[in-house]
């Protein structure tokens, strides 16, 4: 099963994991950010302690241009995808972590541009669930039918709602993968736990 949105990194093969799901994103703080294009788009907008809130990444993403002829990214959205990566409870997204969201962003572009045939924009219900299900994603029909309508304006999902869609998808999941050592795709939570979980998504 391959990560959602992401490629196999090569010679790696896929993440196969237990319990319906795919692994985590790959992750890595090795690379250097001189020369980097996106080392500079990241500091124009990034305050003194070199990360950036959500409402600065959504000035980051615009000015990137990486949502290319769909619509800027929601702020709603943009909250998200910090909660996404934000592994420190900063409610910030460092350099490292906007460079891994960039990796995944240009992955559920490209799908989404895969998906839209008639270049519209926007996607139908049967293309989401068909793009979640390439992503590595075993869901019940009535899991899929819940995430289109929550996704789904009028029937069509556009861009923004479709990342907001697998940046949550992801982040749930890997809440809940991180509870289940056993792979076996059910956990035990304490309430507390559940709630910090899932609201700070």
């Amino acid at each position: 099963i391959q990560m959602p949105g992401m490629q196999p990194m090569p010679g790696a093969g896929p993440n196969v994991f237990l319990g319906g799901y795919p692994g985590p994103l790959p992750y890595s703080d090795s690379y250097s950010s001189a020369g980097d294009p996106m080392w500079s788009y990241f500091t124009a907008v990034a305050g003194q302690d070199g990360e950036v809130d959500a409402e600065e990444l959504q000035r980051c993403l615009t000015e990137s241009g990486i949502s290319g002829t769909y619509s800027p990214f929601s702020l709603e959205t943009c909250r998200i995808m910090i909660a996404m990566l934000d592994r420190d409870y900063t409610g910030k997204m460092g350099f490292n972590e906007f460079k891994e969201l960039w990796a995944a962003l240009t992955a559920w572009k490209e799908n989404f541009i895969t998906i839209d045939r008639d270049r519209s924009g926007t996607v139908e219900h049967h293309e989401l669930s068909q793009s979640i299900a390439i992503m590595g994603y075993r869901l019940s029909p009535q899991t899929l039918n819940t995430i289109v309508r929550r996704y789904s304006k009028n029937g069509r999902i556009f861009f923004d709602d479709y990342v907001a869609c697998c940046v949550k998808l992801h982040a749930l999941t890997d809440f809940f993968r991180r509870r289940d050592h056993l792979q076996q795709g059910f956990v035990n939570f304490v309430y507390d736990d559940f709630l910090q979980g899932t609201m700070a998504i």
